[in-house]
């Protein structure tokens, strides 16, 4: 096997062997499994991409509060503030990929259809920068979709060396990964070399080290949706940083075996229980569900 690796300094070896950009580099390896052809793997990733943007594009038209009451309509209020006359000093753009990202988690809310990017939890932080980017640069479907292979390079990294649960590692892990694979996706469609897409994504995971996974009432919408939507500028600033040549003290392998460290030694109350953090606070306790009533025996 020519393209397969289990961690980053691993995978930049190979991109330097084969003279590759990450993105590329999984093409091969995916082909070389067996997984289809570099077309038919493109158009798989292509018709991924779309349907991200489809997430996104279905948030932002609900109106009415989930199920449980957590989410809903607060994408949709966000977008259309990014148009009016007190929109960020940091722009349209920045309001805009916050509100993309809420939008994925309200569809989720909703029992839309997303696409895990690596987790439900999560879905939401790489269709946000993905689209942000595509609107900004003008840029094709296809261009954008492509880079999700440098995201899937940087997930499969944290996958052999640590986890995406929350129930294992805690929302690092989900909101963690979910930051760094899109920090990497958009460092490469910035022009950045492998060694910058490992860089941003070692900046993007280490900035969320130690971060709890406590839904309230134990539905995947708060504090998730907030942190989708808030994590998407920290994929951006990531991204950036890498670009501009600053690099993570830890290199990426390191900072997932951090992860995984944290994840093992993290209170089992910090782990997508809802016994702990934000979940117990007095108004969190308000959102359990409320157990059924089963009839009596005749």
């Amino acid at each position: 096997m020519e393209y397969q690796y289990h961690t980053a300094s691993e995978m930049l070896a190979l991109t330097r062997r084969h003279n590759l950009s990450v993105s590329e580099l999984i093409l091969a390896g995916e082909a070389e499994l067996g997984n289809g052809d570099r077309e038919a793997l493109l158009t798989r990733m292509l018709d991924y991409y779309r349907r991200m943007k489809a997430s996104v594009a279905a948030g932002l038209e609900i109106t009415e509060r989930s199920r449980s009451g957590l989410s809903g309509g607060d994408s949709r209020r966000l977008h259309a503030h990014s148009s009016g006359n007190r929109v960020s000093a940091l722009g349209q753009a920045f309001e805009r990929s916050i509100s993309y990202g809420l939008a994925v988690l309200e569809t989720n809310a909703a029992f839309g259809q997303i696409v895990a990017t690596p987790t439900a939890g999560s879905a939401g932080i790489a269709p946000a920068c993905l689209l942000t980017w595509q609107e900004a640069r003008n840029a094709s479907d296809e261009t954008a979709s492509r880079s999700l292979f440098a995201a899937a390079g940087i997930g499969k990294v944290i996958g052999y060396g640590a986890c995406f649960s929350g129930a294992q590692g805690g929302c690092q892990a989900e909101v963690g990964s979910a930051c760094a694979m899109a920090a990497a996706a958009l460092c490469e469609l910035d022009g950045g070399t492998p060694e910058e897409v490992v860089q941003a994504a070692a900046i993007a995971l280490q900035n969320t080290l130690g971060l709890i996974c406590d839904p309230i009432g134990g539905y995947v919408e708060a504090p998730c949706m907030m942190r989708n939507g808030l994590y998407t500028l920290h994929a951006f600033g990531a991204a950036a940083m890498a670009l501009s040549g600053i690099c993570s003290i830890v290199p990426f392998d390191e900072v997932v075996g951090a992860l995984r460290e944290i994840g093992e030694k993290m209170p089992r109350i910090y782990k997508e229980t809802a016994e702990g953090g934000l979940a117990a606070t007095p108004t969190g306790l308000r959102f359990r569900p409320r157990p059924r009533m089963v009839p009596p025996s005749p």
